[in-house]
């Protein structure tokens, strides 16, 4: 990372030094949000939220090692106090850009973010030094701290662009304007609260509308099998390419073949063709690793080299389509960091994948922001759920959405149906009902709270 002076911090921020004897410190640390997470040396960013006020955290963030706290008032230590902290995060990004050469990419899109960032960050490793936004930090607090993890020396700046609202994407292009963007998909998340997937589109669509021109070497990585994203070819100056199943597609996959959940399939370039097989579990993984060829050829990075080194790359992030092996046999697949209809209906296809023969348990809770459609969509993962031949289904909660989920899988035979008020007392149900050799998909949206559950179903092995 780029080591700062609190005078430099202030400057880029402008904000006002308090308690802060020596204006020539530097901030050489990890910079965090989260008090926990703030490294020796690092800046405590005290966010005030609408349940929690990062500045009631500071002796916690000081404790773990923060030299500074950036603040909207004293706080009793070395801070920068500014009227906005997101707006002086953002400004801070914008600084610590103009120190580093850093070529940005950005990616946006309804499912698959974040694993298909964790695929670029790896093979663009290969080539360079690389820093990616850790986990799903894509919002106006999360991308900030990310490009203060660049320095110097970093080439490459992979950064996952997030919105909840028109503007978002938008906004996050604006502090770092990227030279090429890359559009994964439009699905429902996230439907509730833009009001449908053309509005999704709309907003999505603002990262190639930040583009540079072709001229000025801006590129849009589109996916040509999605046709909102498709269209978004015509709102933007920079070189478009596509990728996808079709021929017409500028980088695409022949002969997928899925073997125990893992994909595998002959990659064509304009360069050339080579095969490519995955160790990311799911189907869906295909086109995340034809996002990332597409990128990395336009990089010029050749055909066989990125054959490789997608067949190298592990996953990376906790919580998506994250395999847990039990001392006891049983298999937990944990993809409860997030949910929406697109992300259950990979995660059955990847139990029933990965399970071959062996009795496949599906723990479902509710998916989030759905808005009007909500019922419909829990009853679509009901109905696949039934279509896929799982053995056994247990939902989590007593929404209305849940039981619309277990009545349209009732009707399939033999399907068991379990059912747990809450994760509180899902443990025990799930320790009598499992078995060796057992294969468990453990999703639901976030603020359900399944995703650090499954490590502790993980950990729990009965007597």
């Amino acid at each position: 990372m780029i080591s700062l002076t609190l005078a430099e911090i202030a400057d880029a921020t402008g904000g006002t030094l308090h308690d802060a004897p020596d204006p020539q410190l530097r901030i050489t640390g990890r910079s965090a949000s989260d008090s926990r997470e703030v490294g020796p040396g690092g800046m405590f960013v005290a966010v005030a939220g609408a349940r929690v006020d990062g500045h009631d955290f500071v002796d916690q963030a000081t404790a773990t090692g923060a030299s500074c706290v950036l603040a909207t008032r004293p706080v009793g230590v070395p801070a920068i106090v500014v009227d906005d902290v997101t707006a002086a995060l953002g400004n801070l990004a914008q600084h610590v850009l103009t120190r580093t050469g850093a070529q940005i990419l950005a990616l946006t899109g309804s499912a698959g973010k974040t694993s298909t960032k964790d695929l670029l960050a790896q093979v663009l490793a290969r080539h360079g030094e690389t820093v990616a936004t850790p986990g799903s930090f894509n919002t106006e607090i999360g991308l900030p701290l990310t490009v203060m993890g660049a320095a110097e020396s970093t080439r490459y700046l992979v950064l996952e662009m997030g919105a909840r609202h028109q503007g978002d994407i938008a906004y996050l292009a604006s502090l770092t304007p990227p030279q090429i963007g890359i559009v994964l998909n439009v699905g429902s998340a996230h439907i509730g609260e833009f009001g449908g997937r053309e509005a999704i589109a709309t907003a999505k669509g603002e990262l190639v509308e930040s583009l540079p021109s072709a001229a000025d070497g801006g590129v849009a990585v589109l996916n040509a099998d999605d046709e909102l994203v498709a269209a978004m070819a015509t709102r933007t100056t920079a070189a478009v390419m596509t990728y996808g199943s079709g021929e017409s597609a500028t980088v695409r996959a022949t002969d997928i073949q899925v073997t125990a959940g893992r994909a595998s399939f002959l990659l064509h370039t304009p360069g050339g063709s080579a095969p490519v097989h995955l160790r990311l579990l799911g189907t869906h993984q295909v086109h995340n690793a034809l996002a990332v060829a597409t990128t990395v050829h336009a990089l010029g990075m050749d055909t066989d080299h990125i054959a490789e080194a997608l067949s190298a790359a592990e996953p990376v992030s906790a919580g998506r389509l994250q395999v847990l092996e039990r001392a006891d046999g049983v298999t937990i697949i944990n993809d409860a960091f997030n949910a929406n209809t697109e992300s259950m209906r990979a995660g059955l296809e990847t139990l029933t994948s990965l399970a071959g023969d062996r009795r496949t348990v599906a723990v479902l809770g509710e998916m989030k922001e759905l808005g009007a459609t909500a019922q419909a969509a829990h009853a679509e993962v009901g109905r696949l759920v039934g279509d896929l031949g799982i053995d056994v289904l247990v939902t989590v909660g007593t929404t209305d959405e849940m039981t619309a989920l277990a009545d349209a899988a009732r009707p399939s035979s033999p399907l068991r149906i379990e059912s747990a008020d809450d994760p509180d007392v899902l443990l025990p149900l799930l320790n009598r009902l499992l078995l060796s050799g057992d294969v468990v998909l453990v999703k639901a949206s976030k603020s359900v709270g399944l995703e650090k559950f499954a490590n502790i179903l993980h950990a729990e092995v009965p007597a």
